[in-house]
């Protein structure tokens, strides 16, 4: 039945393909617009690019006259996809609020996007978390991790220290590892300041929480413990979906 009326209503389906395109296609533009310093931005678009494909098609009635095993597939698909993301969005809401334990010997801050005029609005949130941390147990070590992108004026470890000791953290509390491109790296090259029995906590935004700790465990870091910094609500979406398609 829910076939039949779909198909009877295309100016509806053309509708709602047309809202979902503006929506994707306007929040690519402003993702690209704000300079992530990614491209996943493309993402967006090319979905846009979809629907608006699909606007098309069921304003000419193609999805009337498809036969209705590929109609059946089609759905099946869809519902596939939707479910795969709700339990991708599951997981990583799991560890979305996770605030560390104290006293730890170590805490790792992973890298993000550095500019001229300093640290990206993704890597304040991590840093200013770890100030919070670091001031609350003045015994614990900072790590921080990054290498130099081919648009840094820095390696982001270089520019996370600045704005560590800027904001009052002493600079022998604070050690650098600069030749990580990615969360595994971050990890893997930070471990070598790291003791066996030592604890160690992992310091990213809310939205790469469960996939960082799942990396730490895979580099052998025994029971990384997990501090959540903020994000901006408004990129949450981009970002969720980013770090939900990458695998390091």
């Amino acid at each position: 039945k829910s076939v039949k009326y779909i198909s009877k209503n295309p100016k509806g389906l053309f509708v709602t393909w047309i809202l979902l395109a503006v929506l994707c296609g306007g929040y690519g533009l402003l993702i690209r617009a704000i300079g992530s310093g990614t491209g996943f931005f493309l993402v967006w678009i090319a979905l846009a690019v979809i629907f608006v494909g699909c606007s098309a098609a069921a304003q000419a009635g193609l999805w009337g006259i498809m036969p209705q095993f590929l109609r059946r597939v089609t759905l099946v698909l869809l519902c596939l996809i939707l479910v795969l993301f709700t339990g991708i969005g599951g997981c990583i809401g799991s560890k979305m609020n996770t605030e560390g334990k104290p006293g730890l010997d170590y805490i790792i801050v992973l890298g993000a996007q550095i500019y001229e005029r300093g640290p990206s609005a993704v890597l304040r949130f991590r840093l200013d978390k770890a100030v919070e941390y670091l001031n609350e147990n003045p015994q614990t070590k900072c790590i921080v991790s990054g290498g130099k992108g081919s648009n840094e004026p820095c390696s982001e470890a270089e520019g996370m220290k600045k704005y560590l000791i800027r904001q009052g953290i002493p600079e022998e509390r604070i050690l650098k590892e600069e030749k990580s491109t990615t969360t595994a790296e971050n990890i893997q090259y930070s471990k070598k300041f790291i003791k066996s029995k030592e604890s160690v906590g992992i310091v990213t935004n809310n939205f790469h929480m469960f996939r960082a700790l799942q990396i730490a465990k895979r580099q052998g870091l025994e029971d990384p413990s997990g501090i959540a910094a903020e994000s901006t609500a408004l990129y949450l979406p981009n970002n969720v979906d980013r770090k939900s398609t990458r695998l390091n």
